[in-house]
Order: C-alpha cells, then sequence, then structure tokens
C-alpha cells in the first residue's frame, strides 16, 4: 500500500555537495555500529572496568538528551502560554526532538553489554522504583511515544486528500481518507494533554540525569559534585533548548534558501539570558556554599575545564544577547546559540567523563576510532533524517510556501 506525494518542483534539491559529505559521514559511522553489534563492545571501544561508559554515553545520551529539548520547551512557550507568535517554530523543534530521542535510545542501546534485553525495563515484574536509571529510561521511553503522536497531526496533514493507491485497493482511498481525517481530529481533541504530558516527562529525566551522576559521589570533581546537579542540568536544558530551536531555525533557512525569521528567533532568544542569569546566580550560592569555589584557583585541569565550560556557554553568550543590536541579526543569533550548545555539551562531558575519577585509578580511557565513528555517523544519521522529513512533510510553513 502506497501514498502518492505530490510533489513541487520548487522543492529543493535533497542531495547536495554537502548532503553527499553527511551520507558518507553516515555511512562510515552506520559500519562501525554493525562492528559493534556484531563483535561486541570490548572489540570496538576503549571502555574498561574503570570506565564502563564513555563516548557513546557522554555525547549519545547525556548532550542528546539535553539538546533535543528544544521539542518541550517550545511547546510549552507556543501552546500551553498561548504565545502565537512562536507557532511557526514549534513542528521544526518537534521534529529535532523526536530525531533526537530516537537515537538517544538507539545510543542506550548502542552501549548495553547485553543490548537485546533492553526490553525488559518495560516488563511490571523486572521494575526497580529506587533506581535513577529506571526513571530516566521510563520517561524518555514514555516521552518518545508522547513526540510520536505529536507528530502524526503533520504526517495527517501530508497524506489528508492525497491517498492514491494502485489497483486493485483503488476501493481503499476513501476509507483511508476518513481513516486520516478521523485521526486527525480526535488527536486535535487531546493534543494538549500530550504536550502537557511531553513537558513534565521532560523535566523529569532531564533532572534525574543529573541525579544520576550525583550518586557517583567522589567520583565526580567538587566542582560539579553538587546535590543541586539536577536542577543545574534542568536549567541549562530549559536555556539549551531554545539556543538549538534557533540553532535549527537559521541552519534550516541557510540550507533551504529561506529568509531567516529575524523578528521571532530574536523575541525567542529573549529566553535565554534570563535563564542563563538563574543559572549563573544559583551556581555561585552552590559553589560558595559547599566552599567548593577554592577549586576555581588551583590550577587544576578540573579548574581550567569549569572555567571554559562556564566562560564560553554561560557568560559569553549571556553578553551577546544581551546587546539587542546582536541579538536582532542572524550572525550575533547564531554565535550565541552555537556558544550555549557548546556550553552544555562541554557541561556534560565534564560531568560524565572529564571531570569524573573511576575507582580503579590504574584504568586510562580515551575513545577509540570506532566510538568515534558511530557518534558522528548518529549525527549525520540525524541531518540525513531531518531534512528529508522536511521536504517531504509541511513542517517548515515557509518551504511549504515555496513549494506551492
Amino acid at each position: 500500500m502506497t501514498l502518492q506525494l505530490s510533489i513541487s518542483q520548487n522543492r529543493p534539491r535533497f542531495f547536495t555537495r554537502g548532503v553527499w559529505v553527511v551520507s558518507a559521514i553516515a555511512m562510515v559511522g552506520m559500519l562501525a555500529l554493525a562492528a559493534r553489534f556484531v563483535l561486541g563492545l570490548g572489540a570496538v571501544t576503549n571502555l574498561s572496568n574503570g570506565y564502563p561508559w564513555g563516548l557513546w554515553i557522554a555525547i549519545d545520551v547525556a548532550c542528546g538528551v539535553a539538546l533535543a529539548a528544544g521539542g518541550f520547551t517550545t511547546a510549552f512557550v507556543a501552546h500551553l502560554t498561548n504565545r502565537e507568535e512562536f507557532h511557526p517554530l514549534v513542528r521544526p523543534a518537534l521534529l529535532t526532538a523526536m530525531i533526537g530521542y530516537t537515537f538517544v535510545a538507539l545510543g542506550v542501546m548502542t552501549d548495553l553489554g547485553r543490548f537485546w534485553a533492553m526490553w525488559h525495563v518495560m516488563l511490571p515484574q523486572m521494575w526497580q522504583g529506587n533506581s535513577v536509571l529506571f526513571e530516566v529510561a521510563i520517561c524518555v521511553m514514555t516521552y518518545v511515544t508522547v513526540l510520536y503522536i505529536e507528530f502524526l497531526p503533520i504526517v495527517c496533514e501530508r497524506f489528508i486528500g492525497r491517498a492514491h493507491l494502485p489497483e486493485p485497493l483503488a476501493f481503499l482511498n476513501r476509507p483511508v481518507d476518513r481513516l486520516l481525517r478521523l485521526l486527525d481530529a480526535g488527536l486535535a481533541r487531546v493534543m494538549t494533554i500530550f504536550i502537557i504530558l511531553g513537558v513534565v516527562l521532560s523535566c523529569m529525566h532531564q533532572s534525574s540525569l543529573g541525579t544520576l551522576m550525583v550518586i557517583a559521589g567522589a567520583k565526580l570533581h567538587p566542582l560539579w559534585q553538587t546535590p543541586m546537579l539536577p536542577m543545574f542540568f534542568l536549567l541549562s536544558a530549559f536555556a539549551v533548548g531554545f539556543a538549538m530551536v534557533i540553532f535549527e531555525s537559521l541552519l534550516a533557512s541557510r540550507s533551504f534558501r529561506l529568509e531567516p525569521e529575524k523578528a521571532i528567533l530574536a523575541k525567542l532568544a529573549r529566553f535565554i539570558p534570563v535563564l542563563l542569569g538563574i543559572y549563573t546566580i544559583a551556581k555561585v550560592i552552590d559553589l560558595l556554599n559547599r566552599g567548593a569555589y577554592v577549586y576555581l584557583f588551583d590550577g587544576s585541569v578540573a579548574s581550567l575545564l569549569f572555567v571554559i565550560e562556564f566562560g564560553m556557554g554561560v557568560a559569553l553568550p549571556f553578553a551577546i544577547l544581551m546587546n539587542d543590536r546582536w541579538r536582532h541579526t542572524p550572525r550575533g543569533l547564531l554565535t550565541a546559540a552555537s556558544l550555549v550548545i557548546l556550553g552544555v555539551v562541554m557541561n556534560r562531558l565534564d560531568v560524565f567523563l572529564l571531570a569524573y575519577t573511576p575507582t580503579i585509578q590504574s584504568d586510562s580511557y580515551f575513545p577509540a576510532f570506532t566510538e568515534f565513528a558511530v557518534t558522528a555517523g548518529f549525527i549525520a544519521m540525524i541531518v540525513l533524517i531531518y531534512r528529508f522529513i522536511v521536504l517531504n512533510f509541511p513542517v517548515i510553513e515557509r518551504l511549504e510556501e515555496v513549494q506551492a
């Protein structure tokens, strides 16, 4: 059974020089991924008893979850606070979150030694309510389902009135169209419930990833080890969620040769310095309260990492976005959004990997080529899938107008 798409002659081509390069990276990554599942973790990674997780958890999972936060932050602002001006940003943000969380789940499966038992978490008799990882797993799985449900109206909109099944199935055209219209109408009535559910679930697992490293105790450097880590993870997810929406919108505009939505993005960018300011105040109070500020001046690698993380990911984008002129230019918005993203990536790398000292002191860890290849391949696949869906479904309003 097939549904035909009416394709405009004005639609941008899927394959360009850049897309061919990204496709090559994706191919190398998928080959490395196949090697991991065939040969096992030991053959393709440099993980050990001291470092049971590495690049895949730090980047593919911890960073991936944070960078996919644009879906729930934008949905909250546009729908739950009824800010109509932000609605054009919701669908691209939803798509980015949907694809991002799908690959987060794939990243978890890749890192699991017995990945074939991943489905056990769905069995009530195997639940462990005291496990932070259990809570994260359930929330992420449920949120992925919510994201796909939220994307269904876009699918319905694309195919309603366009069901053209070949003979001898042509008699199903009208029933399929009615089913699509019924599904679309039903989802419209309950979508607010799923939006609220998505926001709640996101807040739960974004903060719980911080809780996961609180229980690491003295293994995590005092500059990051704090009972406030769940709140810091949640605040940084809010900030980077808006930054990712801006980053994705500007790159999509450039890729599809569209005029950047400067006015909307500038309004959205106003939330970021507020969140960064709250994050800074909370961070300073925490460092002073625990006496951990002394580690900032000991000249260690950890102190340098912290200064880079905070200066690059918090202070500099705060200064850029507080400047009204810079905030209304695509270059200023892209620079600030990129810095916030890099800062959060740096933070997750510091917490999960660079500032983490294992119990087995003799162990050391540097990712193998295959680990880098899988991570780069995942990112490349996200880009390719995003481009395909945007070109074939009504995700970006301005692109639909051009194609029409």
